[in-house]
């Protein structure tokens, strides 16, 4: 089986082998002592054992990935003065997009409230913690110390810090070409790691998933779907609405046209659930079908792949607001600007592989003081998720690149307008 084969089969057994045991846990249909050997040995024991470790896996690549992945991406920016305002456009181009996917997505959550009802809060021995004031998270960003920063974990520092090394390393010359080649080997290695971690992720899903529901029964199942289906939701409307309104507003162009020249590339986003793998597809459509100069599309896709994750935005958004009605935690305003805040600069340091939102979910649930362990709520139902969220980043990529190529006037409208332009699709 491949990996979302082995996932999906890890969460239904999960679901199976939890829910058995918590109708023999609450109906008695075994002998107490025999019951009380499988809470002890097998729920509480090993699959609560396999689960913790595979969370602390989730913990331990946060750091390396943000901080390389960043440092590869801003040092990508080189030194050409032409680029600058084809940099600047395009970075806040990239944030706006992703703060009103994670606003959108949170507004989204707390009107249907998917984690309402479920009340996990007797559960888990989890004691919620008060988040700190706006105010304090600002100024926590810029760090005193980056090597600290790194040993405490303080993400948003690793990020600040990863963005002064990636652009010193930019305008250093030919000091700084060497020291980007040994970021973008790194990057390479902890690439690796990743995917090793999510070969695993089955046997992680499984025992996180067996000891919750072992814990709180069948009932879970709804919740799932209804979380599954807001995020789902939420990543259309981002796609089909808020893209196509930037679109046209910026360019004046027939938004039905670009996303029919975009198909190609949609369609391996959603296969691979990933940006990095679709970039080549990506640059050549924009290039070759919609008529964007390589000058702007060379700089603009590749950085798309490393900042621009509106998807997974959104499912840090939908599941933050999730977690915390399951948790019965409340965020309040501040909570909620925080969670925007974050989830807006972690989008920035997240790589374009499959499952690496998850890794990044973990600072956002962090920084608002919500339990980590919650990430056992979705995990099951990500990589289906995965797929579109891809979709809806390369999207995003395709549309920022096309926009500021028409603003330097350096989109071919002829070609644009052209059904049959590079309509022939690479070997």
């Amino acid at each position: 089986m491949n990996l979302t084969q082995r996932i999906v089969t890890a969460m239904l057994l999960g679901l199976i082998c939890g829910a058995l045991l918590n109708a023999i846990f609450s109906f008695d249909l075994l002998p107490q002592a025999v019951v009380a050997s499988l809470d002890s040995l097998l729920v509480n024991g090993l699959f609560d054992t396999i689960g913790q470790i595979f969370v602390r896996s989730l913990k331990l690549l946060v750091v390396p990935l943000v901080f390389v992945s960043l440092v590869c991406g801003v040092s990508s920016l080189g030194s050409n003065a032409r680029m600058g305002a084809v940099a600047s456009k395009t970075v806040v181009l990239y944030m706006v997009t992703t703060a009103i996917a994670i606003g959108l997505a949170i507004l989204t959550a707390i009107l249907i409230q998917p984690g309402v009802g479920i009340d996990l809060a007797m559960a888990s021995e989890f004691v919620a913690k008060e988040a700190p004031p706006l105010k304090q998270t600002i100024i926590n960003i810029f760090p005193n110390n980056p090597i600290e920063s790194m040993a405490n974990g303080s993400i948003l520092q690793v990020i600040v810090f990863a963005l002064l090394v990636g652009f010193a390393i930019s305008q250093a010359g030919d000091q700084g070409k060497r020291i980007g080649d040994f970021f973008n080997d790194l990057n390479g290695i902890i690439m690796k790691m990743v995917m090793m971690l999510m070969r695993l992720a089955p046997y992680g899903i499984f025992c996180l998933l067996a000891k919750l529901f072992a814990d709180v029964g069948i009932a879970m199942i709804m919740s799932l779907a209804k979380y599954f289906f807001t995020v789902l939701f939420v990543l259309l409307l981002h796609s089909l609405g808020v893209y196509s309104v930037i679109f046209k507003a910026f360019t004046g162009l027939n938004v039905k046209i670009f996303l029919s020249k975009l198909k190609p590339a949609l369609a391996l986003a959603f296969s691979t659930a990933s940006s990095g793998a679709t970039m080549p597809v990506t640059m050549r459509t924009v290039e070759q079908r919609m008529g964007v100069s390589k000058s702007v599309s060379s700089f603009t896709v590749p950085l798309g792949a490393t900042i621009n994750m509106d998807g997974t935005a959104i499912m840090q958004g939908v599941a933050t607001v999730f977690i915390a009605q399951a948790y019965n935690i409340g965020l309040g305003l501040e909570g909620y600007l925080t969670v925007v805040l974050t989830a807006t600069l972690a989008s920035i340091g997240t790589a374009a592989v499959p499952g690496v939102g998850l890794v990044m979910l973990v600072m956002v649930l962090n920084q608002v003081g919500l339990p980590v362990e919650g990430i056992g709520l979705i995990i099951g139902v990500d990589r289906l998720l995965d797929m579109t969220r891809t979709a809806t980043n390369v999207t995003g990529d395709a549309m920022v690149t096309t926009v500021v190529a028409n603003s330097e006037k350096l989109l071919d409208k002829n070609i644009f307008n052209d059904p049959k332009a590079g309509a022939v699709e690479p070997a």
